[in-house]
């Protein structure tokens, strides 16, 4: 599934979800150099908390929850390899994971496609209602 912010969020064991970064958002934040959690495993999160940051080469963010629940921390292989988030973004680059229940918002492939549609049209100033340019 997938947050309108741009992370993705999928079930590894019953109740446990691991988070990641979309293409889009690492398309907008660029190849991630770094990253770090501000948040002590085991303690207790809501979706939208600042967890964290991450670092591009084009931007820093902050890092948030999109899972409520006990955070379980970071991906061990970061560590080590933080290029693995752009290079396998959807599988062994996810950057935590939390035992709790998902943003209620996420939606599946679908929704999220039509989700970027709209973002892209809003990007490129064609709103409904508004005379667009390509």
């Amino acid at each position: 599934m997938y947050t309108a912010s741009h992370f993705w969020v999928q079930e590894q064991d019953p109740g446990v979800w691991r988070v990641g970064l979309t293409k889009f958002a690492a398309r907008m934040l660029g190849d991630v150099v770094d990253l770090g959690y501000e948040t002590a495993v085991g303690a207790t999160v809501q979706i939208g908390d600042a967890i964290g940051w991450f670092e591009g080469f084009k931007a820093r963010s902050d890092l948030y929850a999109m899972v409520a629940g006990r955070f379980l921390g970071g991906n061990p292989l970061l560590d080590q390899d933080i290029d693995i988030i752009d290079r396998d973004r959807y599988g062994a680059g996810w950057l935590y994971a939390v035992a709790g229940t998902p943003e209620t918002g996420a939606r599946d492939a679908e929704g999220y496609a039509r989700l970027l549609d709209e973002t892209i049209d809003r990007m490129r100033g064609r709103l409904p209602g508004r005379q667009g340019q390509e």
